[in-house]
């Protein structure tokens, strides 16, 4: 099985991931999303490389490396806990495309919920999450990550 992707002048076939692979990218994402809102940083921070960006329309400029990520992360956990704030992340609709060069190309929907401290959870932000995946020692790790919001132009 072959999927298909269009850009503004052709069509052309992407090869299919295979079901191990597809599988093997949810549970880096499982992984990778608790991390994220437990606010385990040195870890989450360890599922990108070392000279990862990501692009994030909340920021002025893409964080670049692993130690700005961690940096980034951490202000945000401490800020979230003075609120008493929660957020959990959810990535859905994940499509996986490989690459020739080996990478893979991830896009899907994320879903960030916002629950205040005994209070209801609620939506925050509705996003699409476009990555590039690497292998590092076996293991998967986020290359570049660009992440666009539903609410913004």
């Amino acid at each position: 099985m072959t999927q298909t992707t269009q850009t503004a002048q052709q069509e052309t076939p992407a090869p299919a991931v295979t079901a191990e692979v597809y599988a093997e990218v949810q549970q880096f994402y499982a992984e990778h999303l608790h991390l994220l809102d437990g606010g385990t940083v040195d870890a989450w921070a360890d599922t990108f490389t070392a000279d990862a960006i990501f692009d994030v329309p909340t920021l002025p400029e893409p964080l670049r490396g692993r130690e700005a990520l961690a940096g980034s992360l951490r202000r945000t956990a401490a800020q979230l806990a003075a609120d008493g704030v929660q957020r959990r992340h959810w990535h859905g609709m994940v499509a996986v495309f490989p690459q020739a060069d080996g990478t893979l190309r991830v896009r899907c929907y994320s879903l960030v919920f916002s629950t205040p401290l005994g209070g209801d959870p609620a939506l925050h932000r509705v996003c699409v999450c476009e990555d590039v995946l690497v292998r590092e020692d076996g293991r998967l790790k986020v290359h570049r990550r660009k992440v666009t919001r539903d609410d913004l132009p």
